[in-house]
């Protein structure tokens, strides 16, 4: 490539409006989320949640989303290429978790709220000490697992829990839902510029706005309520996590923070894998381990709930958007959150204004797991996703339980079963499905290419991890919620049945025609 073929580096353009306004409706919708648990399911002080957990959210992102420009800034100037940052902001699957099975419990069984924080506090650095150590290794695991094997449980993440999920919410509210969804599908699938070619994902949100507030369908007390400014700088809270460490929140719960943390480490490197076949090739090493940096910076300042690099880089990148969108990301999250914010914005924009964003985000994450491949291993990619629709199934039913104060266990498994008789199944398919998406689209790929050594191996792993505990193993809590199992006694089935299909494998290795 001449000088004169050499894409010049610009911190923004165009695309980068775009980009923000789809990273930035999740980050936002993220910061409600955890406004909303913390603040109205577990009663947590303000000054907890909006003085020290937001805070310490805000300069974990700010952080993140400056290296990985800087990052994007850096591989354009080395590659003659237009560069997209990779995506970065809380992990959604960690909130959950964390809340409902770490920060709940202890103030369930304390009634203190400083002291479930700071169980949460543990739970986050513990997470991010295991993304930053797994930054080193993280490189083999890439090189040993085929790009489809990767990118099918990315999809099948995509289409469970992005895709649907806001298609859900425009089909709920049509009449906000529909006009931004059109806009984005004319530029984005239609691939017709708007007049001025002003960005779809600006006009998008700005339409949806326009038509909640005209409908009556914001609450305008609210708003006025929440427009209120408090400061609210971050603060060091190494005393707390001292003190939590020291309590044995880190050993009580390990069986957490590991499959977590394992969990986040293995979807930022598929995400690394899918930044990659979208054209940008980033180090995977400094890339996860500065993952890892953010969340334990995160916890040390105070919030409970760890980073990771987010799902969606080859949408931003297909939008045009460069590194000025990471970095625009990083300053209005930030400034929100420290002026006290979150609640204002949450209430002016409705969440269907940006649904369609992340509808299409979702999408185009989706096709690249059957376009970035060889044609061959598009049923592999197809296998890749049966385990993130069980996990979605798992997840409807147990939230349609909890409406009616139950559970799949309080009910009984067996009594349940006489509705749904393979309610067993989609459970151990859903636990540790991000493991088993990618082993069993691995092992189909093997055996598609008629390699079946080396499924005979990918079995082997699937019967390793099954012995674990973290893939399959479940069990019920004293409420009846769904929780792993660890070790082999829950799951032994699993393990002799992979070990018996490596054997069938090995069978069908040895008498391939010579």
């Amino acid at each position: 490539m001449n000088q004169q073929e050499q894409f010049k580096f610009r911190w923004w353009s165009a695309g980068d409006l775009d980009g923000f306004f789809g990273l930035f409706v999740d980050s936002l919708i993220q910061l409600i989320i955890i406004s909303l648990l913390c603040s109205d399911l577990l009663k947590m002080p303000a000054e907890l949640v909006y003085g020290k957990i937001l805070p310490g959210v805000a300069i974990s992102i700010l952080i993140g989303n400056l290296f990985y420009a800087y990052q994007a800034k850096r591989l354009c100037e080395k590659t003659g290429r237009r560069t997209t940052a990779l995506p970065y902001g809380v992990n959604t699957p960690s909130l959950f978790v964390y809340i409902f099975f770490v920060i709940a419990p202890v103030l369930a069984k304390t009634g203190d709220p400083n002291l479930a924080w700071q169980a949460g506090l543990v739970a986050c650095l513990g997470s991010g000490l295991i993304e930053l150590l797994g930054s080193f290794i993280a490189g083999w695991v890439k090189r040993v697992t085929p790009r489809a094997a990767l990118l099918a449980t990315l999809a099948g993440i995509a289409v469970a829990f992005i895709s649907l999920d806001f298609c859900f919410r425009i089909f709920q509210n049509p009449l906000v839902g529909f006009v931004p969804l059109a806009t984005i599908l004319i530029q984005y699938v239609g691939k017709k510029a708007l007049p001025g070619k002003v960005p779809a994902g600006l006009v998008a949100v700005l339409l949806g706005t326009v038509l909640a507030w005209s409908l009556d369908l914001q609450n305008q007390e609210n708003l006025f309520f929440s427009a209120s400014l408090s400061f609210n700088l971050p603060i060091p809270v190494f005393r707390d996590v001292w003190s939590s460490l020291n309590s044995g929140n880190l050993v009580e719960y390990i069986a957490i923070i590991i499959p977590m943390g394992l969990f986040n480490l293995l979807g930022s490197l598929q995400n690394l894998e899918s930044a990659e076949a979208a054209g940008d090739t980033y180090d995977v090493r400094s890339s996860l381990a500065v993952n890892g940096v953010g969340t334990i910076i995160a916890a040390l300042f105070g919030s409970t709930f760890p980073t990771t690099i987010y799902i969606g880089h080859p949408a931003w990148k297909e939008m045009g958007a460069g590194a000025g969108y990471s970095v625009a990301n990083g300053l209005v999250v930030t400034l929100i959150v420290l002026t006290g914010l979150t609640g204002f914005i949450s209430q002016l924009i409705p969440v269907e204004a940006g649904a369609a964003i992340l509808l299409w985000i979702g999408i185009i994450i989706s096709s690249q797991a059957f376009q970035s491949i060889q044609r061959k291993h598009i049923p592999a990619v197809v296998i890749g996703l049966f385990p993130a629709l069980a996990a979605l199934g798992v997840k409807i039913i147990s939230d349609a339980l909890r409406i009616f104060q139950q559970t799949i266990g309080a009910i009984g498994l067996e009594k349940m079963s006489t509705q749904i008789p393979f309610l067993h199944g989609m459970i151990t398919l859903e636990r540790g499905f991000i493991f088993s998406s990618m082993i069993l689209s691995a092992m189909a790929v093997s055996i598609i290419d008629k390699n079946f050594k080396k499924a005979f191996y990918w079995t082997l792993a699937a019967a390793l991890i099954s012995a674990t505990g973290l893939m399959h193993g479940y069990s019920f809590d004293v409420r009846g919620e769904i929780i792993n199992a660890y070790g082999p006694a829950s799951t032994w089935p699993f393990i002799l049945g992979y070990l018996f299909m490596g054997m069938t494998f090995l069978i069908a290795h040895n008498s391939k025609e010579k």
